[in-house]
Parts: structure tokens; sequence; C-alpha cells
């Protein structure tokens, strides 16, 4: 082999490792910037995730009261009118009273008689 080319590759040969101890610090800075940019968007679209579910809950909420207010509004025009055609509060009261009676079955009902005893109660105190 010839100097000439012996010299000349051992000039490629330095050249490639000066290159490779620079170029791999480089490389390796060049990834790390690219991970943390990664890291960087993923970190922003989980926050508009978040914002949005919690967004969305907010909403849900406002719509469910509006519905509940609706309810409410309906619930109390049934109630008046209602009231009005039972004569008033005292009439509708009395109907809701009627209505309940015998629901659970274990209703007694006294009936007051000219001494002031309930039927059921005045033939039960005769018998003993």
């Amino acid at each position: 082999m010839k100097a000439g080319s012996i010299l000349t590759l051992s000039a490629i040969g330095v050249a490639l490792i000066s290159g490779a101890l620079w170029g791999l610090p480089q490389y390796g800075v060049w990834q790390q910037e690219l991970a943390g940019r990664a890291e960087l968007v993923r970190a922003e679209q989980n926050r508009r995730i978040t914002v949005l579910e919690a967004q969305a809950r907010l909403e849900a909420e406002e719509l469910n009261a509006q519905a509940e207010i609706a309810r409410a509004r309906g619930v109390a025009e049934a109630n008046a009118i209602v009231a009005e055609g039972l004569g008033g509060p005292e009439g509708y009261l009395r109907y809701l009273w009627i209505q309940s009676l015998g629901e659970n079955g274990q209703d007694v009902i006294y009936i007051p008689t000219e001494t002031g005893l309930p039927i059921l109660e005045a033939s039960r105190h005769v018998a003993q």
C-alpha cells in the first residue's frame, strides 16, 4: 500500500470519529427536543379534553335545572287549576286527603254518632 492511501484512510477515519463524537450528542439533544414537544402536545390535548368534559357536565346540569324548573312550574299550575276547581286550597287539601284514604289498606274511618262514640267502637264497648 502506498503511504498516501494510508494517510487518506487515516484522515477519513479521524473525520468519521470526529463527526460521530460531535453528531451523537447533537442527535440526542434533537431527539429529546422532539420528545419534549410530543409531551407538551399530549399535555395540551389532555387539558383540552378535561375542559371540554367539564363544560359538557356544566351544560348538562344547566339543562337538568331548567327541566326541573319547568316541571315544578307545571306541577304548580296543575295544583292551582285543581285547587280552583275544588273551591280553593281547603277543598284541594280535602280532595288529597280523600284520595290518600285506602291507599295502604290500613286506614280506619271513625263516624261519630249521637253519643260521640264511633259506631265500631260503640259495638265493641257494648259487647264487653
